[in-house]
């Protein structure tokens, strides 16, 4: 990866915001179990940083992905990973398939408002009976007359609670699995929506919440480009979630091992530093020696991406490291904090928390396994190779 003084410029501005917009609420937001997303939302907007990759026509800066990676990576300042997860859903995750296929009309009346930070947007795949398994998802959009009539649910959707709209992923047939559904912007105020907030063990600052749909009216314009072809739509839209998650990881891990060496070089026992133990300091490089790979593995993934290369087995390899190294780290960091690292209001105890989420959303550790090994012609029956 070639940085930019456009990226430098990006990452410095994002890190200023979080440390005068962001930090200093934390603690009231992680108590509160939300934060005002639409009051930061429309602060990031009116900083462009809201649609860095979108066109200019609907107020983004017509940027590579590099450039969110880079705003991704500057997040990482942040004291908790649920307003940088809300964010990233925003801008990378609910987004992609509306900006690169919907209408001109539906860009106009979603997208735009969403990188001015007017709307804030949620994505509905999950399912409670099916997460990763997103083939298998038994929410209905059915035709009726000009409109889809919606019916199902979805959980453990990120921003569901204070979401003005929703990329929603449905059945819109009958055939197959993988060539049935459809990805349809719903508006979140429309009659026959119902959301329950969902109280998780860690990113409690970001809401969220499972919808209800029950009979729901949406006109069949806000359909995202055609039927049936919503599944590789969101197939791809998880290539750029991936990959953000990967490198909005990168930061914030090496910050939790700068906090380790400075605690433990502070933290005394039997007469010394417990950083002066050979076995800390060497398992301390061991982990920022980690941290470094997956983020050469990220970047050598966003610069292929940015080419137009498929990145499919580096975004899922990415990912699936990046989960793993996030509990190695937050856990062998809390043990070097002792009794300290066991209590709530605390930087590694605050990282365990809301890094575990990591090998399971946006497809789990299992899931990211059975892509590679399929690339690599290595499942059960295949061609080895």
């Amino acid at each position: 990866m070639k940085f930019t003084p456009e990226h430098e410029q990006i990452a410095d501005t994002v890190r200023k915001f979080v440390a005068k917009e962001i930090n200093p609420y934390i603690a009231q937001w992680e108590a509160a179990q939300e934060f005002p997303s639409h009051q930061v939302f429309k602060k990031l907007g009116d900083l462009g940083l809201l649609g860095l990759k979108y066109p200019t026509e609907y107020g983004g800066m017509a940027l590579d992905f590099s450039y969110s990676m880079v705003m991704a990576e500057a997040l990482g300042e942040c004291n908790a990973g649920g307003v940088p997860m809300a964010i990233g859903v925003h801008t990378d995750m609910c987004t992609p398939a509306l900006a690169r296929f919907g209408s001109d009309e539906l860009r106009r009346e979603f997208l735009a408002p969403s990188i001015a930070g007017d709307m804030v947007g949620c994505l509905g795949v999950s399912e409670a009976g099916g997460g990763s398994d997103v083939a298998a998802l038994k929410t209905t959009a059915r035709r009726d007359g000009d409109d889809y009539l919606i019916n199902g649910s979805k959980m453990w959707i990120t921003n569901g609670m204070k979401a003005d709209w929703c990329c929603l992923l449905a059945n819109t047939s009958d055939g197959s699995p993988h060539k049935n559904k459809s990805m349809i912007v719903v508006p979140m105020d429309a009659p026959g929506i119902t959301r329950q907030k969902i109280r998780k063990i860690g990113m409690d600052s970001s809401d969220t919440a499972q919808l209800f749909f029950d009979n729901v009216r949406v006109p069949r314009r806000n359909l995202i480009g055609q039927e049936g072809m919503g599944f590789m739509f969101q197939m791809m839209q998880f290539q750029e979630e991936r990959l953000w998650g990967a490198a909005g990881s990168l930061r914030s891990l090496d910050r939790l091992i700068d906090q380790t060496i400075d605690y433990t070089r502070q933290r005394k026992t039997f007469g010394k530093s417990v950083l002066d133990n050979q076995v800390v300091h060497f398992r301390l490089a061991e982990l920022r020696t980690e941290v470094e790979a997956l983020r050469s593995l990220t970047y050598r993934a966003v610069e292929a991406y940015v080419s137009g290369k498929d990145v499919t087995k580096l975004a899922s390899m990415a990912k699936l490291k990046c989960g793993r190294l996030s509990r190695e780290v937050t856990d062998s960091c809390l043990q070097y904090w002792g009794g300290m690292g066991f209590t709530w209001d605390n930087p590694v105890s605050q990282a365990y928390r809301d890094s575990r989420l990591v090998s399971i959303g946006g497809g789990a550790d299992e899931i990211m396994l059975g892509i590679i090994c399929k690339l690599e012609g290595t499942l059960p029956g295949k061609a080895q190779g």
